[in-house]
């Protein structure tokens, strides 16, 4: 059954947006100051790696544009993100801490989706790329320090929203 068959408009839009949504609350995490633009980049090309990474998962596949064909991609790029934009409007957040508690809430509501609807390994390599893309934005710029001198390469608000979104996802997997 095919994406469109198995999960409604809906379910189709939180499935699309969470990636995009964990990594940018991330981003958010701590204040990255210029490392935001490197957390930024990290997540679209993890995103974008998850086509290639799980070239056979169907849900992910059904998400991402079809990088060889430029005017399919670009078209696929332009819905994806008013899709994002849409379920982002959505939420009526105000505050960071708003949206990344909407954002585990997603996770939640993910899981138990994918584990109603998906194939189990499909929902498992799901929730890996969405890990995936927070791991990677979290590792993307070092937080404190001075001018990429000093900091931590993954502080402590990072691994816990990284715990938070594993625990939401339920995925038992901790920052390397």
């Amino acid at each position: 059954m095919s994406f469109e068959n198995k999960f409604s408009e809906q379910e189709q839009v939180l499935l699309t947006s969470l990636p995009t949504l964990a990594g940018s609350v991330m981003s958010l995490a701590e204040g990255s100051g210029l490392g935001t633009i490197s957390e930024m980049m990290s997540s679209a090309k993890t995103m974008l790696s998850g086509a290639k990474d799980f070239s056979t998962n169907e849900i992910i596949t059904a998400i991402l544009p079809n990088m060889e064909n430029r005017d399919e991609a670009m078209t696929k790029a332009k819905e994806l993100r008013e899709k994002i934009k849409s379920h982002l409007q959505s939420y009526q957040v105000k505050s960071k801490d708003e949206l990344r508690q909407r954002v585990i809430e997603d996770c939640k509501t993910v899981n138990e989706l994918l584990s109603s609807k998906a194939d189990p390994k499909e929902a498992e390599e799901y929730k890996k790329w969405v890990l995936n893309i927070a791991e990677d934005v979290s590792k993307a710029a070092k937080e404190g320090g001075f001018l990429g001198f000093g900091g931590t390469q993954v502080s402590e608000g990072e691994t816990k929203l990284f715990d938070e979104i594993s625990a939401a996802l339920n995925v038992k997997r901790s920052l390397n």
